[in-house]
């Protein structure tokens, strides 16, 4: 699997199924129970189309990635629980991601640089104050989330085809990767220093969570191509995603039990993060075109 050089593995893996869903026809789902949800959905602004919708703070700002229509340029966002949306686009950047965030307003996300090689670089943001993320000596570097604690999580370029993750706790790289696999993300953490993510062998991804070192594997039951976490908050609840031929679904997994987030006459629902007050956020797919954000309390 090659590197990704934009979006993030986990979104090519979104956007690769969602394609092959729209031209298979629909199956029983009944792999794991519909959780209870309250929507609130959100569209674009004018002149743009959402790309991703990430994650989501404990105030209720999600984040995620807007397409210029007229440009197509890809720049970074923020939407807030009032409605308002503030668009970002990092400094000498073709490409901007946000991704996750903490209660004191400081922002995880990603670029990739104008100038060549045009790598990727991970950063914080908070208001104004903008810091670069590099792993060091790495081509590569992705950023995915950041902690009440300021310890941060995310990827590397280890080589052209070995992608790792990371923690970052003042200034110190603690190196993440599950063994023989060609790419392991980590990619949300909790207060209590809880890393979800999941790594990829093949064409497979397996959700994980970490903690001191150790992996534990959370697999959604019968996913042909596996499985994504995406968020944990500090009460245990993982937010993740599972693919397979026919259906990508978000889901939510506490004490073992998965219960699939879908929003009714949509194609897919796909989570990309959930905070401490249990609110999930993610994107709904009528078409690979028409397509909402959202946020949810599901039960």
């Amino acid at each position: 699997m090659p590197l990704p050089r934009k979006p993030s593995a986990l979104v090519l893996v979104i956007v690769a199924i969602l394609a092959i869903a729209l031209f298979v026809p629909a199956t029983m789902h009944a792999a794991a129970p519909t959780a209870s949800c309250s929507f609130n959905t959100f569209s674009a602004p004018t002149g743009y189309s959402l790309s991703a919708v990430d994650g989501v703070t404990d105030e209720g700002t999600v984040v995620g990635q807007l397409l210029d229509n007229n440009t197509q340029q890809m720049i970074g966002f923020s939407y807030s629980a009032k409605g308002v949306f503030t668009k970002y686009a990092a400094p000498q950047s073709v490409s901007t991601w946000l991704y996750g965030g903490n209660g004191s307003g400081v922002n995880a996300g990603s670029y990739q640089a104008s100038a060549y090689p045009e790598g990727m670089h991970g950063f914080l943001l908070q208001g104004s104050q903008f810091a670069t993320v590099n792993y060091p000596k790495a081509a590569n570097t992705w950023l995915f989330d950041v902690n009440q604690l300021g310890a941060a999580v995310g990827s590397f370029s280890a080589s052209q085809t070995l992608t790792k993750g990371f923690l970052l706790v003042n200034g110190k790289y603690t190196t993440i990767a599950y063994p023989n696999a060609q790419i392991t993300y980590a990619q949300a953490i909790n207060d209590q220093g809880v890393i979800a993510g999941a790594y990829i062998v093949g064409t497979v991804s397996t959700g994980f969570l970490w903690e001191d070192g150790k992996f534990t594997l959370v697999s959604y039951p019968k996913a042909k191509y596996g499985t994504a976490l995406v968020g944990v908050n500090n009460t245990g609840v993982v937010a993740g995603n599972h693919f397979s031929g026919d259906f990508g679904y978000g889901f939510i997994y506490e004490n073992g039990v998965f219960k699939n987030v879908v929003y009714p006459g949509a194609k897919f629902a796909t989570v990309g993060g959930i905070n401490n007050n249990g609110l999930v956020s993610g994107q709904i797919f009528f078409t690979l075109t028409n397509t909402l954000g959202y946020t949810a309390i599901c039960k």
